[in-house]
């Protein structure tokens, strides 16, 4: 009976497991979405590294022949038009290892989540804050 492979703890040792061609793709992709999002918290989720801040901003992954970004992308016409071309099953991003990484694309979809992250977050507060003045 075969068993799986540790998951990784910390994404240092998630990016390790990879060829160093693939390690150095994914220590960028890491670099763009912390610079992108510098109060998130990094976290393996899903056996994949993932920044949180208010919910998870976005997943990445590396596999044979793609980086995968995950979740899909909703909210900016300009940045769904723009990743239409990585678009793989369920609206997850491929980018394919043999191409151009698109890192502006990967900060400008990690600002987005931030800030749609926020503005839920804010708005859960709002709903939850008690209301003054009403008499009650």
């Amino acid at each position: 009976m075969e068993t799986s492979p540790a998951a990784p703890t910390t994404v240092d040792k998630y990016i390790a497991a990879f060829p160093p061609e693939v390690q150095g793709i994914l220590q960028r992709v890491r670099e763009v979405v912390r610079k992108a999002a510098p109060g998130a918290q990094e976290v393996i989720s899903y056996r994949m590294p993932a920044l949180k801040q208010d919910g998870v901003l976005v997943y990445f992954a590396a596999f044979r022949n793609h980086i995968g970004l995950y979740p899909p992308i909703t909210g900016d016409t300009g940045i769904e038009r723009a990743v239409a071309p990585y678009a793989g099953e369920k609206g997850n991003l491929r980018f394919p290892l043999d191409q151009p990484i698109p890192y502006d694309l990967i900060a400008r979809i990690t600002a987005l989540r931030l800030k749609q992250n926020l503005a839920k977050a804010a708005a859960r507060r709002a709903k939850a804050a008690p209301r003054r003045g009403s008499g009650t």
